[in-house]
């Protein structure tokens, strides 16, 4: 896990671009403590940094940007590659010679071999840019699941990227102030891809690369994803066994590390699972305990300490539990909201987490993220069949929902859209289009034409419960849990890795039927079903519980909201209700994000 950046412009001279690659770096510097790197090619005035979070292959060798194939290749690469044992031995036997353990060198091995088409042969999670001398192009590339992050701008000619949005802080281009992105962070409460608070800065799509060609100057992406279709699962304990199988299989994968990894162990099902599979690789190999990371609260109401007890005890692991009280996290929350890279009403929960990882001296930690969207835990899947229902009511009739005192008429504004976002916006959405309208002194009209052309659609001819996995996956999980929990994990300069996101998982969870992998007694009732010989049965047979502070309480009585200064009723009134209990937390932080953070600072 690192962070990476770099600049191509024939305008510049090479000198300034390494200037101003280095800036990038040091923006970044919290991503990657470990070591630095640079590299120059001053005939196509290329420039490529590095910050190393050292995990695998701690030796000089890893050193990065990493050259191959007689300096002809050259990478600067962020993350981790799952399979790159496996392809290490494939390569061997093509001839391929390597002078490290790491995972990176196998990336540039596998382009000589096989050359874009190797994309689609990395697991695991990824962003990184590979420039071919030979013959003049450079490549972007991010993983499939969009687990890494990677920002480009292809502004005057040139191409920069970087890791983080603010990195692009320390360049002299002329970036502008996106003009909707406010519109995006009330309605979704985050910016969602591939939009940013620029507008000449965007996301590279998940399962996509960017290949600049150095003599024309232009760029073209390109979807490198290899879409197999493979017959469906349709027997229930077939699908349970080789959940179970494929699952640990990723684990496995996961815990490869040269450097000290853990559990977050939150005591739900999902960190359940991965800690108890976590313990059984371990002591099967005789290796050291696994690591292990509680969080908790002096609250009864959020504390989970029973349920992290059970997993402990069963697993026998090497536990850290930490406690956060009103004080602590009066003390650090404006640490946790400057830490952030773009504008999220989530994320100051992982900072925390992460904050004790470090403290911890863990370098790498396996969290649960992908089993609710995967497996069918959020209220969604159930609530989707109704959404499609509401659907059939007139527009005309949606949009008076605005008038209603209940919230969710009050979304249904969002129905009227006739798409994919406006299904997710009335599922997750933060403020209605008239309440954003009022926030920002905008017609109602020009907040719909904002939200209604944003280009997402989901696939045709989906069952509700397929439709609500599709949304929260590429929707929720994609631009608010992997974005929040890379910008907030890396500024305290820890990894966290999704075994639930393993590629070999995501499509065998694709090939079972849906009725057995959405239906049951309670959400994620097939994955239960994989796991029940392993789990405490008072972790399953309980309701589901999310991983939230005390925030209602804790920020009713934060100085910091006193400072806002709105100049806006509707922002004022909000705030107000807040501190009488009538508002959600997820609403007045966005309003304290929204006027009281320069977005481009």
């Amino acid at each position: 896990m690192c962070r990476i950046a770099g600049i191509i412009d024939k305008s510049k001279k090479p000198a300034k671009l390494a200037k101003e690659v280095r800036g990038m770096c040091d923006r970044m510097q919290h991503g990657g403590p470990d070591d630095e790197g640079f590299y120059t090619d001053e005939t196509n005035c290329v420039v490529f940094g590095h910050r190393r979070l050292a995990l695998i292959d701690l030796s000089p060798t890893g050193h990065q940007p990493m050259f191959y194939d007689h300096n002809h290749l050259v990478i600067t690469f962020n993350g981790e590659i799952y399979n790159f044992i496996e392809l290490k031995d494939m390569l061997k036997a093509l001839g391929m010679h390597f002078n490290s353990e790491s995972d990176t060198e196998v990336i540039l091995a596998c382009y000589k071999a096989w050359g874009v088409e190797s994309f689609d042969k990395l697991h695991g999670m990824f962003a990184f840019a590979l420039h071919d001398l030979l013959i003049h192009k450079t490549y972007l590339v991010r993983d499939k699941s969009g687990i890494k992050p990677l920002y480009y701008s292809t502004i005057n000619n040139s191409l920069s990227f970087a890791s983080e949005v603010k990195a692009f802080e320390k360049l002299s281009y002329p970036y502008t102030e996106n003009p909707d992105w406010k519109i995006y962070f009330l309605a979704f409460g985050h910016i969602p891809e591939p939009f940013t608070t620029y507008t000449e800065i965007n996301s590279l799509p998940k399962a996509h690369y960017l290949c600049w060609n150095h003599d024309e100057q232009n760029f073209e992406i390109q979807n490198y994803k290899n879409n197999k279709k493979e017959d469906k699962i349709i027997n229930r304990q077939e699908s349970a066994d080789q959940i179970y199988v494929v699952l640990k299989n990723a684990v496995q994968k996961h815990l490869i590390s040269d450097a000290p990894i853990g559990v977050f162990l939150s005591g739900g099902i999902d960190s359940s699972i991965i800690t108890l599979l976590a313990d059984q690789l371990q002591s099967a190999k005789n290796a050291q305990k696994i690591n292990s990371l509680s969080l908790n609260f002096d609250e009864d109401q959020f504390s989970e300490r029973y349920y992290q007890s059970l997993i402990v005890n069963q697993a026998d692991t090497k536990h850290s539990d930490f406690t956060i009280d009103e004080l602590l996290f009066s003390k650090l929350f404006p640490e946790a909201l400057a830490a952030m890279d773009q504008p999220s009403t989530d994320g100051v929960n992982a900072w925390f987490v992460n904050y004790f990882a470090k403290e911890r001296g863990l370098k790498a930690v396996l969290s649960g993220i992908g089993a609710d969207e995967l497996f069918g835990g959020y209220p969604s899947f159930k609530r989707m069949k109704f959404v499609n229902l509401l659907k059939q009511i007139p527009n005309v009739i949606l949009k008076k929902g605005k008038w209603f005192q209940k919230p969710i008429f009050k979304r249904a504004h969002y129905l009227s859209y006739n798409n994919t976002i406006g299904k997710y916006l009335f599922l997750r959405g933060i403020f209605t289009p008239a309440e954003i309208s009022q926030f920002l002194n905008l017609p109602i009209t020009k907040v719909d034409q904002v939200l209604m052309n944003i280009n997402v659609s989901s696939p045709d001819h989906l069952k509700p419960e397929e439709e609500a996995s599709w949304l929260e996956v590429n929707l929720y999980m994609q631009n608010q849990l992997l974005k929040d929990t890379d910008a907030m994990s890396m500024q305290h300069g820890v990894e966290v890795r999704v075994p639930f996101l393993d590629e070999d998982l995501i499509n065998l969870a694709g090939r079972i039927k849906s009725d057995l992998k959405f239906n049951g007694k309670q959400p994620k009732q097939l994955l239960i079903d994989s796991f029940k010989a392993l789990l405490p049965k008072p972790i399953w047979a309980r309701p589901k519980m999310g991983f939230t502070f005390p925030f209602q309480k804790w920020l009713q009585k934060e100085s910091c909201l006193d400072k806002i200064q709105t100049n806006n009723k509707m922002a004022d009134k909000l705030i107000t209700d807040f501190r009488n209990g009538e508002v959600h937390w997820s609403k007045v932080l966005a309003v304290y994000l929204l006027f009281n953070q320069n977005s481009l600072s």
